[in-house]
């Protein structure tokens, strides 16, 4: 086994990571951001703060000969008050795009949530930490290190026993996606198996994964971000943060997809984008939000609070946001061919609900993010999707 003496130490620097859009250079090392900082400026509340600095998607990419990896990292961790603590946020190492090792880091920052709603919460400084890979293959290969999907994450320094150098530009087409926080990975264990990474390795895309638990809300920072963000491939996934925070009501909702699209466009005008509406939820099929969390069966479930009555006044359901974005892409498409519509039922419907129930009634399981994946896969990437190579 290599010996402290003989390591190479290597500070991580902006080219040695994907799937991000900024990075910010921290007393510690750099923390990869989501959404660039003039939009930062502009986020509402800590729910989204947090969320895009949570670095679901984004991984380390290298060439090395290395067999032994240490990766150090100052990772900020979140618990609930009354709650048990979750298990420490995994670290993926991939091999030539295989899965081969896993790691966890002790410590870190620890941001404690006092109230669930307001997310209010205290904040814990601790030190850093470094995630461990022995025995890998030998020989020149490419290593990717998906960071933990709901864990900041701030990289600090690579420690290898063999030089490190960035990864080449594989050539590889940009798919770009926005959604809630089941595209984040909600109830996902590991960052490479969160359903969009799933897709994105099937159909063999770069991922840039801009889903953000609870703040898939049609914003417009959101829009102009990924209108200045190059990419080959867009997809939006919208409707159930609208639904489960009762941000919206039909009149304001229709525009604001439209606005969305519009906006997007101005940055790439054919480029094909696809308008994606919600899984199948139970909870708000037909039951408009709030959402608030259910502690009746001692684990952590949520249910819907709005009535279903005040549907007629324009209070929103997934039901009723299903036709509504399948009516402005049939409008939107007579002038738009690269615009397309994909239902989410076609991703998760009732048959998958009933082979993978959602554990807390909102979110799927690992089970249920593999087969949201593979469906996406299925349905966008091959059988003549709107994401399939074309030839000829």
């Amino acid at each position: 086994m290599s010996t402290e003496q003989n390591r190479i130490t290597t500070p991580i620097t902006a080219d040695f990571l994907r799937g991000h859009l900024e990075v910010e250079q921290t007393a510690h090392g750099l923390l990869p951001h989501r959404l660039p900082a003039w939009a930062r400026r502009q986020i509402p509340d800590d729910r989204l703060a947090v969320a895009e600095a949570q670095p679901s998607g984004v991984r380390l990419a290298f060439r090395t000969r290395a067999t032994s990896i240490e990766l150090d990292t100052l990772p900020t961790k979140r618990v609930y008050v009354g709650f048990p603590s979750p298990p420490d946020g995994v670290y993926d190492l991939l091999v030539d795009g295989r899965l081969t090792a896993q790691a966890t880091v002790d410590g870190g920052n620890l941001r404690t949530i006092t109230d669930m709603q307001t997310q209010t919460a205290e904040f814990t400084e601790g030190p850093a930490g470094t995630a461990h890979f022995t025995d890998l293959p030998a020989g020149e290969k490419d290593i990717e290190i998906w960071l933990p999907h709901a864990e900041i994450t701030e990289v600090i320094a690579l420690r290898t026993d063999a030089p490190v150098e960035s990864a080449p530009d594989n050539g590889r087409r940009v798919w770009l996606h926005h959604g809630s926080s089941i595209s984040h990975g909600s109830n996902a264990v590991f960052p490479s198996t969160i359903w969009p990474a799933l897709a994105a390795a099937t159909g063999g895309v770069e991922l840039i994964n801009l889903g953000f638990g609870g703040s898939a809300l049609v914003d417009p920072f959101t829009a102009r971000a990924m209108r200045d963000t190059p990419a080959d491939l867009i997809s939006v996934k919208l409707g159930i943060n609208v639904v489960n925070s009762d941000a919206m009501r039909l009149r304001a909702f229709s525009p604001a997809i439209h606005g969305f699209l519009d906006t997007i466009r101005e940055g790439h005008p054919t480029t094909p984008l696809l308008l994606v509406s919600p899984v199948l939820c139970p909870t708000h099929e037909n039951t408009p939000g709030p959402l608030m969390p259910d502690l009746e069966t001692g684990t952590l479930q949520f249910k819907a609070t709005g009535d279903p009555a005040e549907t007629a006044a324009g209070r929103l359901t997934l039901t009723i946001i299903r036709d509504v974005l399948a009516d402005i892409v049939k409008q939107r498409a007579a002038e738009d061919s690269n615009l397309h519509y994909l239902d989410g039922l076609d991703l998760y419907g009732e048959s998958d609900h009933a082979e993978f129930p959602l554990p807390d009634a909102i979110h799927p399981s690992p089970e249920g993010h593999r087969r949201i994946g593979e469906n996406f896969a299925k349905l966008v990437f091959a059988n003549n999707g709107p994401f399939t190579t074309k030839t000829g």
